[in-house]
């Protein structure tokens, strides 16, 4: 067995000597390794280049990364045939926990009004509403925003979800499909998107979007958004514009149309826009070892793999 990693902006060789001490007896390279394409029958790998998959013509599975599998999806060599298994173990999950709390906390607590009285020197006793006044939205109710919607619960924020398809979810308020979404974002506050990319879902987060949010909430500061998803889902110049006129108060972004963002995007200039490096759910190194040397150890002895992407769905 051979397993090859094809990792962008990870350090390949340290994930190498991982892999190779976890899996004993396969072998194990990276791109700038010698090696025959022919015997590799794993590739680990994030964001492909356009040579990603040339020669690997006995590939048994394609290991992603990432939760999200939208870049390989899109690959014109993508194998046919070939099952994708995308990451998705209970640090990841924890990681994108932590941030979706943080930055729902922060502009429940009107964060952007009291950075501005600070920045002001302005002393103005403003005090922010009880958790339980804050309509908190979650776009997305897989394992991610599941978790997500468990750690808001325990703060006792009025939980609504909307997916795709049906869900029930004990104490939240939930939706589903096109017919359903504008009465979602009708009654919501705090528009947390954890979808996968899919072309249905790409550029959702648009100044139509924002319009329908509820405009009285938040002790009538306004609605924000909060994107750790894809880059795709969102469109920046309408993130602008929606909080030039007020349309949105503020919003929290991790994920970016074009990554790095830009050092002339207007997004980093302003004091309403809180952005970290598509770092919300980075998958660590330790986990991502062990979970892919389970799965190949797993799968060599005939056990299903998991996680396994629905092309047709998008994830």
């Amino acid at each position: 067995m051979t397993l090859v990693l094809h990792l962008a902006d990870f350090n390949e060789r340290r994930w190498a000597d991982g892999f190779a001490a976890a899996l004993p007896g396969r072998k194990v390279v990276t791109r700038a390794d010698q090696y025959d394409p022919a015997e590799v029958e794993y590739i680990f790998i994030w964001k492909p280049k356009p040579d990603a998959f040339e020669g690997l013509v006995n590939l048994k599975a394609v290991l992603s990364l990432g939760a999200g599998v939208d870049a390989l999806l899109r690959h014109p060599a993508l194998p046919q045939g070939v099952p994708i298994v995308r990451f998705m173990d209970e640090d990841l999950t924890q990681r994108m926990s932590d941030y979706v709390l943080a930055e729902v906390t922060r502009h429940h607590r009107l964060g952007t009004r009291f950075k501005r009285d600070q920045a002001a020197r302005r002393w103005v006793q403003l005090y922010p509403a009880p958790a339980w006044d804050a309509n908190v939205g979650v776009m997305g109710l897989g394992q991610l925003g599941m978790d997500a919607i468990r750690h808001l619960k325990v703060f006792g924020y009025k939980l609504r979800g909307w997916s795709r398809t049906p869900k029930d979810v004990e104490g939240v308020e939930v939706f589903h499909g096109a017919e359903q979404f504008e009465a979602f974002l009708n009654g919501t506050d705090i528009l947390v998107n954890l979808l996968p990319l899919t072309p249905e879902t790409h550029g959702i987060l648009n100044y139509d979007t924002f319009s329908k949010l509820r405009r009285d909430g938040l002790d009538g500061e306004g609605p924000v958004v909060i994107n750790a998803a894809r880059g795709g889902h969102q469109r920046e110049a309408d993130i602008v514009r929606a909080l030039d006129d007020g349309t949105l108060k503020a919003a929290s972004l991790d994920v970016f149309e074009v990554e790095p963002l830009p050092r002339d995007s207007p997004l980093w200039g302003r004091d309403d826009v809180y952005i970290t490096p598509h770092i919300a759910a980075a998958s660590s190194e330790r986990t991502g070892v062990r979970y892919f040397s389970r799965v190949i150890k797993d799968h060599e002895t005939g056990k299903p793999l998991p996680n396994v992407v629905d092309p047709g769905r998008g994830y």
